[in-house]
C-alpha cells in the first residue's frame, strides 16, 4: 500500500519508514501538518499515519479536513497523547485507529495491514477462512477442523476470525481488545488470555498440530509444515 507519514520527529519518522518499507509498503513523509494535508488531499494514499502534535496544522485538523473533503483514506494516529479522552477525540474526528508511543514496529505494521484488509472491495473479501484443516465459514457461522464440527460462542468466533484474517502475522493483545471487544483501552483483566485458552481447548487440544501460537506481544495463527521423518532428514541429496 501507499502510506503517507506525517511526523515531525525525524528519528521516529526514520524508524517508521524503515519498518513500513521492510514490510513492502511505499512511504511518503511530511514533517508538518500543512504539507501533509496538501499531499493527502491529492487522494493518492491508502493509509495515513498522523502525529497529533504537529507544526502549522495539528493532527485532528488534518483528519477533519480530510473527511470534509470526502476522502476515505484510512488514518491511524500515532502519538504520545495516551489518555482515554485523547483516544476518543481522535476517533471521533474521523481516524480509523489510534496507537500510542512508544510502540513496537510489528504492531504498527500489523495495524496498517489490518486497515488495508478492512477496506478491501467486497469481491476480495473471503466468506470462508481456511488454515490447514481448520475452516471458518463467515456466512453460515460454522467452524470445522478435520471435518469435525466445533461449537464456538460468538466471542470465540470473533476471536478466531480476527486471528485467521491475519494468519502468519502478530496480533497483539491490544488489537484483539479493539477488534473483538471494541475496547479502546486496556481493562487490565485477563479477558483475552481466558478466551484464547478456551479457544485452544476447542480447536487445538484434540488435534496433533496446534495452530494458535503465543509469541512476544500477542498471538499468531500458524500453518506449520509437516515435520520430516528421520529417514527423510538423513537421506543424502539426489
Amino acid at each position: 500500500m501507499r502510506v503517507m507519514l506525517i511526523e515531525d520527529d525525524n528519528e521516529a519518522a526514520k524508524f517508521m519508514e524503515r519498518g513500513l518499507r521492510n514490510a513492502g509498503h511505499q512511504v511518503d513523509h511530511a514533517v508538518d501538518g500543512a504539507e501533509g494535508l496538501a499531499i493527502l488531499l491529492k487522494g493518492r494514499h491508502d493509509v495515513a499515519i498522523v502525529d497529533r502534535l504537529l507544526p502549522h496544522l495539528d493532527g485532528l485538523s488534518i483528519v477533519k479536513m480530510l473527511r470534509a473533503a470526502n476522502l476515505d483514506t484510512r488514518v491511524i494516529f500515532v502519538t504520545t497523547l495516551a489518555r482515554i479522552d485523547n483516544r476518543v477525540e481522535g476517533l471521533d474526528a474521523g481516524a480509523d485507529d489510534y496507537l500510542t508511543k512508544p510502540f513496537e514496529m510489528v504492531e504498527l505494521v500489523a495495524r496498517v495491514n489490518a486497515l488495508g484488509r478492512r477496506h478491501a472491495p467486497p469481491s476480495q473479501t473471503p466468506t470462508v477462512l481456511r488454515i490447514r484443516d481448520l475452516e471458518l465459514d463467515l456466512v453460515k457461522r460454522t467452524t470445522t477442523r478435520g471435518g469435525k464440527n466445533i461449537h464456538l460462542q460468538p466471542v470465540e468466533f470473533k476471536l478466531l476470525e480476527a486471528l485467521m484474517r491475519q494468519a502468519g502475522r502478530l496480533v497483539t493483545r491490544t488489537m484483539l481488545l479493539e477488534q473483538v471487544w471494541n475496547f479502546r483501552f486496556d481493562p487490565q483483566t485477563t479477558i483475552v488470555e481466558t478466551h484464547i485458552s478456551r479457544l485452544r481447548a476447542k480447536i487445538d487440544r484434540e488435534f496433533p498440530v496446534a495452530l494458535i501460537e503465543t509469541i512476544h506481544g500477542g498471538y499468531c495463527m500458524r500453518d506449520p509444515l509437516p515435520e520430516k521423518s528421520v529417514e527423510e532428514s538423513n537421506a543424502a541429496p539426489g
